[in-house]
């Protein structure tokens, strides 16, 4: 059976890449001139792939720069961060034990470094040091990037995936101060940061009082037009001899509101209900299927909301255009202007809703659609 032409919920390369044509030259020319950046957008939109495409495209282009990819999902301390940042950076530079005994050795003395293979001799390296040590004196495994990029005459990009972890780290503040201070001062290294709550990232990096502002260039991505999902929807069944016109591939895509991740989703349960020629009929009707089959974790997450937030999601479906007026407040028994203000900032916190300029939105189109079912 052919497997089926769409991803989503992993890294999308290659052919399961869309464009992003724009992004990607910034992004090369940023971290080739060694500018710092912040990749800002909602979850699911793409940045991680976005980030992986641009290795590949620097791998073809440039052999002097590696990129370094860490992911802070599970980091919970600064001892975290410093291993998996130890261990990013000696995984994407060498593979051998001896170059690892070395550079730890050379590098982490202070911390007493033990770097051992798995058992199965698959060069599955690992450094054994005691990072609550670490965070006592950080300074190593901070310069440690600038001092292996020195070491081996690379240029290294260290790209963060979920960054705003860091907020949670015990005396966070101070630990971002101390990140800011190393990181400026390093001259063959450049970091690209990003993750999926987008308003913890614009706090982090556009809050004047905070220690990144103005730590280099904000990429505030935008969504992948309709023109482009159509022609990519439509490449994507012929490559697997199925039959979707354009203007169909942008009718899926205009449903969940370009949203990367459910235009994938979308596109595959069409894709699962054609033989061989797409229906008009298939489209909607995969769209009602996926919203189904995804309403245990809608109705799990509407059970997490108080009922006012959830009766001022009824507001923003309805289209109330003032949302603090009284009238509606009195409509929605939302209780009081303040109060308002207070669920509206709960429901950004949760990265339910996106406040820009005033206009309040559903982030998540199919949950948009399940929650007007209601």
């Amino acid at each position: 059976m052919t497997a089926p032409p769409f991803v989503f919920g992993r890294i999308a390369d290659r052919d399961n890449f869309v464009d992003r044509v724009a992004e990607r030259r910034r992004l090369v020319d940023s971290f080739t001139a060694g500018v710092n950046t912040a990749i800002i957008s909602p979850r699911r939109w793409g940045k991680s792939s976005l980030v992986q495409r641009v290795a590949e495209d620097l791998a073809v282009t440039d052999s002097t720069i590696k990129v370094v990819r860490v992911d802070l999902f599970n980091a919970r301390s600064e001892a975290d961060f410093y291993a998996q940042l130890a261990h990013g950076v000696l995984q994407a530079t060498t593979t051998k034990l001896a170059e690892w005994v070395d550079l730890a050795g050379r590098f982490l003395a202070h911390l007493r470094p033990v770097v051992s293979i798995s058992a199965d001799h698959s060069h599955s390296l690992s450094l054994d040091v005691d990072w609550r040590q670490a965070e006592r004196s950080p300074d190593e495994v901070l310069d440690l990037v600038e001092q292996v990029a020195t070491a081996k005459g690379l240029r290294l990009v260290v790209c963060l995936d979920e960054f705003q972890s860091i907020v949670r780290f015990p005396g966070a503040l101070d630990f971002q101060r101390k990140l800011r201070a190393h990181w400026q001062q390093h001259q063959r290294v450049c970091y690209c940061l990003y993750g999926s709550k987008r308003h913890m990232l614009l706090d982090i990096f556009s809050t004047p009082d905070m220690p990144f502002y103005r730590f280099g260039d904000i990429l505030l991505l935008e969504k992948i037009d309709n023109a482009t999902w159509g022609d990519f929807i439509a490449d994507r069944f012929a490559a697997t001899g199925k039959t979707i016109t354009a203007e169909q591939g942008r009718q899926i895509a205009n449903l969940v509101d370009n949203h990367s991740y459910y235009v994938q989703q979308l596109a595959q349960q069409v894709w699962f209900r054609t033989d061989r020629v797409c229906r008009d009929e298939t489209i909607p009707g995969a769209l009602t299927d996926l919203t189904s089959q995804l309403s245990l974790v809608f109705t799990g997450l509407a059970e997490s909301l108080t009922a006012r937030q959830i009766r001022f999601l009824q507001a923003v479906l309805a289209g109330e255009p003032a949302l603090t007026s009284q009238a509606v407040i009195k409509a929605y028994d939302l209780g009081t202007s303040a109060n308002v203000i207070r669920i509206r900032q709960a429901l950004v916190d949760k990265e339910i809703i996106d406040v820009n300029g005033g206009a309040v939105t559903l982030l998540d189109p199919v949950f948009r659609n399940w929650l007007a079912t209601l």
